[in-house]
């Protein structure tokens, strides 16, 4: 199947909607962590996305590709350590942090497994 824009991915289209769902989320986040921990989930997440449609407009380069593969995967990393502060601070609760991180962990797979395989990804 040929795809034609980063938004046909799988792993942007799961990232994009774990995303959305940690925003909802973090909604419920304490005013006090407005520029704080509900920020830097929200950036953290989207970074993901944002970092995903970069990486698939540099697919004429192996390395430019790779390196931000890397930085979408350092960013859904960062995005599970921020999920983890939410629950600790009993922002959020076991059964929603749970749902968030394990979804984040098949983003990480998927991502490592482009990262793998970049030869396949980039333009010939």
């Amino acid at each position: 199947m040929l795809l034609l824009s980063h938004s046909e991915l799988d792993v942007y289209k799961r990232a994009f909607a774990i995303s959305m769902k940690l925003f909802e989320a973090s909604k419920k986040f304490p005013p006090e962590e407005k520029y704080s921990l509900t920020d830097q989930v929200r950036r953290s997440s989207r970074s993901v996305c944002s970092n995903l449609a970069e990486a698939w407009r540099k697919r004429r380069y192996e390395a430019a590709f790779v390196a931000k593969l890397n930085d979408c995967e350092g960013e859904a990393a960062e995005t599970q350590v921020w999920i983890q502060y939410a629950v600790e601070c009993q922002y959020l609760n076991r059964d929603a942090a749970v749902e968030f991180y394990t979804e984040y962990d098949a983003v990480l797979g998927m991502l490592v497994n482009m990262i793998s395989h970049a030869k396949e990804w980039t333009l010939k």
